[in-house]
């Protein structure tokens, strides 16, 4: 028994030390520790040395705390600073356990007065008087002298625990009975008598102790609750950096990607000018070896008249020499030659010319993407809220024109168009239309260069349904089905850039900044702001009251000030929000200006609202604060079954039915 008390008290003292008695700034058992105002203890020394390095910590005659820098005001800064801390004592936690396990606190295991001969005996016995261990020799010497055999001994073979007497540290051969609670200070019979005569709460400790027993496990429910709340912070931020990890993981292989992709951009040009250098050697040294066959041929020739007019000359045939002579006069050996092979058109050298500067520019432009980082508690609504649709010269009081119909049946279509929404910008000064395709999952873009129409068809594998512009000619595509979104370069052709991947089907989308996206679900009916990776920011309208307005909510828009508006099929209202989720107003009315079946909808740069009701077969005009002014285009004007809207330059407005795109002028 004895044994286990002993490697207990060795293994308890030990932990207490390390973890609860060691000074942080010098790592070594307190020596007269001090506690601050702010709760944190130090040696007196150490937190002494250390604010004397602190210029404005004695200007403010106060000792800094080196761990959280609150200061702590001093009772008498005229004294010196080395004496500062002397007024200040350790909480009575940090006391109690130094007296219990500090390198001073008595130990219970061996006999204190063998232990004072050099020698170490188990003790088997405890004076409260004394405050000392004793061993079965010593505890027969305790009851023979005369003032101690009176003593309060208890047995420490059993379970008896040792009632340790504090002893005051002024009065040391008087223990503490009781506390002054005035002064806030435990005492002894001649302090109070000193020095408490005045004070009018000095109660016996004992007397205190049920109700600081009472205090301190409230105290101690109110620490396990702590403690049970930051396991819970533990866990979540753990959750965090695991997210964190994946998240970095994700981003990581998205730069690979971009790498990838601008170094395969490279290699196509370099397979480019490979493939022309060969084309050009090939030519230029086919040139060259026909020169040298027509040569060869030449020299031959030339050889064989040589021997020619050799056997005329050898022959003494008068006749022969002269026809010989006449051939040669009229040019028949020149003939028979090569004329030359300087000829127009063929090459006379390949070189490969490097604009080496302008080569370091265009890397130096490159751009793989950006880094953006979103604080906890900040949406980045700071930034430039991304506005979906500008108009240049679009008066929208005026009468709408029919401009022009595009048919957005392409070959190779397996069924009927089914158009959801529209987004209209200028690709390199040219106008590009982008619809999403229900039945035949693509992405498809419609324009017109060089007088000549074009197009271009990403298939996406899926129903895709919103779309929002990005930055650099660029959109964002929704995906429900397969709870993605995929961003897409116009070019103006159609290239696929990334694929997000998020925990919700989202139909409707709309940038808010560069670095987030809003995007609508309809299961449970929400907006949610997410970042580039598809990672939730911030949800709203899933709880009171927003759960009754929103239901089917198919598309969005951003407005000019960065707000939110959502149209609302099932509720038949359009909701202006806030990013942080408050609502700015509702359109939601009666009668003739009522919505039936509300769908697309898009935000001007001035502020104005339109909104598509597909049901009802025309285009709504609003205010910027949800006031109903026209119906801007009706059935009449051949609008049927609107879905998508947007505006675009030269005063244009663009409206996708479910087959074909209806393009208005107002004038």
């Amino acid at each position: 028994m004895a044994c286990l008390y002993l490697i207990g008290k060795m293994a308890t003292s030990k932990k207490l030390t390390e973890d609860f008695l060691t000074c942080t700034i010098c790592t070594e058992v307190f020596d007269k520790p001090c506690t601050l105002v702010c709760n944190h203890t130090f040696c007196r020394k150490c937190v002494v040395n250390y604010t004397k390095t602190r210029p404005e910590a004695i200007s403010a005659k106060s000792l800094l705390c080196p761990f959280c820098r609150k200061m702590t005001k001093v009772s008498a800064p005229e004294r010196p600073v080395e004496e500062w801390a002397d007024d200040f004592k350790p909480i009575f936690i940090i006391q109690g356990l130094l007296d219990s396990f500090g390198p001073e606190s008595k130990d219970t295991t061996d006999c204190s007065y063998c232990r004072e001969e050099g020698e170490t005996t188990p003790a088997t016995s405890w004076c409260s008087v004394c405050d000392d261990a004793l061993c079965e020799r010593c505890l027969r010497m305790h009851k023979r002298i005369p003032s101690t055999n009176h003593h309060d001994v208890v047995d420490l073979s059993g379970e008896t625990k040792v009632k340790r007497k504090v002893m005051c540290k002024v009065h040391k051969d008087e223990n503490i009975k009781y506390i002054c609670k005035d002064c806030k200070t435990a005492v002894c019979q001649t302090c109070c008598t000193i020095h408490h005569r005045k004070c009018d709460l000095v109660v016996e400790i004992e007397s205190e102790i049920p109700s600081m027993k009472t205090e301190l496990r409230r105290n101690k429910e109110v620490l396990l609750k702590k403690q049970d709340e930051m396991k819970t912070h533990i866990g979540k931020q753990t959750s965090k950096v695991n997210e964190a990890l994946t998240l970095y993981l994700q981003i990581e292989s998205n730069i690979k990607s971009a790498s990838v992709k601008a170094i395969e951009v490279i290699k196509v040009k370099e397979r480019t000018l490979l493939a022309e250098l060969k084309e050009m050697s090939d030519q230029h040294i086919g040139e060259l070896k026909a020169d040298i066959k027509s040569g060869e041929m030449s020299v031959q020739m030339y050889q064989q008249q040589a021997e020619l007019i050799d056997q005329t000359l050898q022959s003494e045939c008068d006749m022969g020499v002269y026809e010989m002579y006449q051939g040669c006069e009229a040019g028949d050996v020149e003939a028979v030659g090569v004329a030359g092979v300087k000829e127009k058109g063929r090459i006379a050298w390949i070189m490969f010319r490097q604009d080496t500067d302008k080569l370091r520019r265009a890397l130096d432009d490159l751009q793989l993407g950006e880094i953006d980082v979103l604080y906890e508690g900040v949406l980045d609504l700071k930034a430039t809220p991304v506005l979906q649709d500008t108009i240049n010269v679009l008066d929208l009081k005026a009468t709408s024109v029919l401009q022009d119909t595009i048919n957005v049946r392409l070959a190779g279509d397996t069924s009927r168009a089914n158009l959801i929404d529209v987004k209209v910008f200028v690709v390199n000064g040219t106008d590009t239309v982008v619809v999403t395709d229900k039945n035949n999952h693509s992405v498809k873009s419609f324009y017109t260069r060089n007088k000549q129409h074009g197009h271009s068809r990403l298939r996406v594998g899926s129903v895709p349904y919103g779309i929002t512009t990005l930055k650099d000619n660029q959109v964002a595509v929704t995906v429900p089905d397969t709870r993605q979104i995929v961003t897409v370069q116009v070019n103006p052709g159609l290239v696929l850039l990334s694929t997000i991947t998020t925990s919700k089907q989202y139909y409707g989308i709309t940038s808010l900044t560069p670095s987030t996206l809003a995007a609508s679900s309809t299961s449970p009916p929400c907006v949610d702001i997410l970042d580039m990776t598809g990672h939730v920011l911030k949800s709203i309208c899933s709880g009171q009251p927003m759960r009754y307005i929103l239901k089917n909510s198919y598309f969005l828009c951003t407005t000019r000030t960065g707000n939110i508006l959502v149209c609302d099929s099932g509720s038949k209202c359009v909701v202006c929000l806030t990013p942080e989720g408050d609502v700015v107003f509702t359109y939601s009315t009666t009668g003739d200006t009522a919505l039936k079946f509300p769908l697309g909808i898009t935000s001007t740069s001035t502020g104005d609202i339109l909104v598509t009701d597909c049901h009802l077969h025309r285009v709504l005009h609003l205010t910027e604060s949800g006031q109903f002014v026209r119906n801007i285009l009706t059935s009449q004007d051949g609008v049927r079954s609107p879905r998508g809207v947007c505006v675009g330059g030269r005063g244009r407005m663009y409206v996708c039915t479910p087959d074909e795109v209806k393009v208005f002028t107002l004038k």
